[in-house]
């Protein structure tokens, strides 16, 4: 079964044609600033990055559905013959939805109803979905949720300490997010444990980043909440803080509402800390140089980490392996090996030779005396929504 992944964003198009059952990806790609002055990057046989009139996301679907038929790109014969279904990210469920689902009009009514808690992304995963019924009618789409995976967490741990009242009206809770990356890499995981039942803590580790407690396959706990700005510290956005931090710097800095959630998302985390970047590998670098901005930012990112391994550690009653996934977690030895120093009396233990080979794939950098693995897995989100939308429209 081939099938077409899609994620749309506000001025954004990523887009996989996947093999569900071989895992080959026939092409893929990105149309980046729709409406503005689009450009297309598409990988297939060869990449190729042009410039394209991109007024509006039917337009970059359009082009997409084009490439894959005709010219350098094409990789089918028909869209209509060769593409089985199509697998929509969304990044919020809310408590609608604890599993992926085929969509309908009750879907993007709830899909609807949940803008308010993801105003940034509902509303062009809505946009997308809408499009591929128009252009490719009769054809199943599937909306596969970051939230979703998250969903097993008991009230104790989902709920905040406000006033009840706010989240039955207003839906106030934790939901957690990267649901489809730490679903797949908790999976390959208990693989390599041989164990379905193992406690795993999976770390997420990119420009956004979450940690997520996982035990007998279900999410038990996860760093974001109501929003992705929740947790760890991450390339441009905070994490944890002091409530207060947001009165005082609206005082501070005449700010409204809007402006401290944007310098909070936008200009915080590892660009606000070290002022050089939000790209981990230039912070890196400035480090190695002596700058100790840099150096605080890398310490800072990982100290979080570590407090919340430790602290899932005792939500789980104790840790059969340790993962590290996405660009920063999967590339940034130094990051692994701070978040695991000192952890040897939880019978953490990095193998340095290991950790700091210049290696891709999945491994173990785990030393030979370490009670608890610690692993390297690459995720595959794409691959979790193909085998979600597969095993939904296979008997249709």
């Amino acid at each position: 079964m081939l099938v077409l992944i899609l994620n749309a964003g506000s001025s954004s198009l990523k887009f996989q044609l996947m093999n569900h059952a071989t895992h080959d990806v026939f092409a893929s790609g990105v149309a980046e600033r729709i409406g503005i002055d689009g450009k297309l990057v598409i990988e297939s046989r060869t990449k190729t990055k042009r410039e394209v009139n991109l007024p509006t996301h039917k337009e970059a679907i359009e082009v997409v559905l084009k490439s894959l038929v005709k010219g350098e790109h094409k990789v089918i014969d028909s869209v209509e013959k060769d593409i089985d279904a199509i697998g929509h990210r969304v990044v919020h469920g809310g408590e609608y939805f604890s599993k992926s689902v085929i969509v309908d009009e009750d879907v993007i009514s709830k899909l609807e109803n949940l803008i308010p808690l993801a105003p940034l992304h509902n509303p062009a995963h809505i946009m997308g979905i809408k499009i591929c019924r128009e252009l490719m009618p009769g054809k199943p789409n599937v909306a596969v949720f970051d939230t979703a995976f998250h969903q097993t967490m008991s009230p104790s741990t989902y709920m905040y300490a406000v006033p009840y009242e706010d989240y039955k009206e207003f839906g106030v809770r934790k939901y957690g997010f990267h649901g489809t990356s730490h679903h797949f890499v908790s999976k390959e995981a208990c693989k390599l444990l041989k164990d379905d039942n193992a406690k795993v803590i999976v770390c997420h580790l990119g420009n956004g980043s979450s940690i997520c407690a996982v035990k007998d396959g279900k999410s038990i706990d996860t760093s974001m909440g109501l929003t992705p700005l929740e947790g760890l510290v991450m390339g441009t956005r905070s994490g944890d803080l002091d409530p207060a931090v947001i009165s005082y710097l609206m005082e501070k800095k005449k700010m409204n509402a809007q402006d401290i959630i944007d310098y909070l998302n936008k200009k915080s985390g590892l660009l606000g800390v070290s002022g050089i970047s939000s790209d981990l590998r230039e912070i890196i670098q400035a480090s190695e140089k002596g700058d100790e901005r840099a150096t605080l930012a890398i310490d800072l990112k990982s100290n979080r980490i570590k407090k919340y391994i430790c602290s899932y550690a005792g939500v789980l009653g104790g840790i059969d392996a340790i993962c590290f996934t996405a660009g920063v977690g999967e590339n940034a030895s130094i990051i692994r090996e701070k978040v695991c120093a000192n952890l040897e009396f939880m019978g953490i233990e990095i193998d340095k030779d290991k950790n700091d080979a210049k290696q891709s794939g999945t491994r173990e950098v785990s030393s030979d005396k370490s009670k608890v693995k610690v692993f390297v897995i690459p995720t595959n989100e794409e691959f979790v929504i193909a085998n979600d939308t597969y095993n939904l429209v296979k008997d249709l």
